[in-house]
């Protein structure tokens, strides 16, 4: 979301990515954990500092009520602070992130999800001449198509980032954010849940990106992120495209072996791509060039077009059946996918990397009928 560069992005767990210097979300709140792990616990620390942020929170405009009304059921979320801290622990690789986020499974839910809300997309694309495709790519990437929005109450967790002091300003401003949201009625503070970090909805949007970015698409009242209806959300995701400076029906890029124009960019071990200007403009909602590339990888994909030749495998992608056939003979043969649902995830290539390299074949990390052939 807006001005992220350097802080937390997205939903769930930030991931750093191995030499882009900027961290990326957990694709579709990979990693999030779940209701339980972010359960509060008493912290008299935390006790103090909200009451002595109560009088600055009145002083900038927060009335009592709502003040009151949202800390009623918040508290310190320790494994908040635990997330926070391990980030640096985990690394992907720009190739990794793309067959991550533009896996087969992604690109076969995003063509349910988009026909599913079809006239919603048609819609947004014509009021705000964003392509339907990118919006709906970034809604893939940030929430799994809103399956994977995250359920961690945001007042709780951005009021113990700013309580634990690393980054106390810029958290202590978004959680004055959160309240004039609640404040305004767009939402209510038992339905104001969003990642580990306070990133909130199907498209994640930290709470000052909101404050000046979200629409009310649906027209009743309420710029409503959470709900079931993600108009309003992707609504929002297209407006922030556009004052960013989208550019509809052109290209984000794509391999410099076949494209002309654009300037280059070399991922480590990859082939190059030349990219657009509209490759900057997702860069504005998520200052990563992997993060980018993949948004736009996956919004091509949801056009119909072929995965990236040399990136992305050259065999024919592996059905449902197969994806979860692949996890399961790797599990059994001790090599841990976090699961057999047929979703090609970092801990499942991660998995074929090591099967590949403890059977000597060439280490690829691909989900393709030659891995599953050699697992059988």
């Amino acid at each position: 979301m807006a001005s992220r560069r350097g802080i937390i992005l997205g939903g769930g767990a930030a991931l750093l990515l191995a030499g882009c210097g900027a961290r990326l979300p957990a694709l579709g709140n990979l990693g999030e954990g779940n209701v339980f792990e972010f359960r509060t616990a008493p912290d008299p620390g935390w006790d103090a500092w909200v009451a002595a942020f109560r009088p600055r929170a009145l002083a900038s405009g927060i009335a009592p009520a709502t003040f009151d009304a949202a800390f009623a059921q918040a508290g310190f979320i320790p494994a908040v602070i635990a997330r926070d801290q391990s980030q640096a622990e985990f690394t992907r690789t720009f190739q990794d992130y793309l067959l991550s986020g533009v896996s087969e499974s992604r690109v076969e839910d995003g063509r349910r999800a988009m026909a599913r809300v079809a006239p919603q997309l048609q819609a947004i694309e014509a009021a705000y001449d964003v392509d339907q495709e990118v919006v709906a790519a970034i809604w893939g990437l940030e929430s799994s198509y809103g399956t994977r929005k995250g359920d961690v109450p945001v007042i709780s967790a951005l009021s113990t980032l700013a309580y634990e002091g690393r980054r106390a300003a810029f958290f202590e401003e978004q959680l004055l954010a959160s309240l004039r949201i609640l404040q305004r009625g767009d939402t209510t503070p038992d339905r104001m849940l969003g990642s580990w970090a306070g990133a909130m909805g199907h498209t994640q949007f930290i709470p000052t990106s909101f404050e000046s970015l979200a629409v009310d698409f649906t027209g009743d009242g309420r710029r409503d992120i959470w709900g079931e209806d993600p108009s309003d959300a992707l609504g929002s995701t297209a407006n922030y495209l556009r004052r960013s400076g989208w550019r509809r029906g052109e290209p984000w890029g794509g391999l410099a072996s076949e494209t002309a124009g654009g300037r280059l960019l070399s991922p480590p071990g990859m082939p190059p791509l030349r990219v657009f200007p509209n490759f900057d403009v997702i860069k504005r909602y998520n200052n990563a060039d992997a993060y980018a590339a993949a948004v736009g990888h996956l919004a091509d994909r949801l056009r119909g077009r072929p995965p990236l030749a040399g990136v992305f495998s050259s065999e024919r992608p592996l059905s449902e059946a197969e994806r979860i056939e692949l996890q399961t003979r790797l599990t059994a043969l001790g090599f841990d996918t976090g699961g057999t649902d047929g979703r090609v995830g970092p801990r499942t290539i991660a998995a074929i990397r090591e099967f590949q390299a403890a059977r000597g074949l060439p280490v690829t990390g691909f989900a393709e009928p030659s891995t599953l052939a050699a697992l059988r």
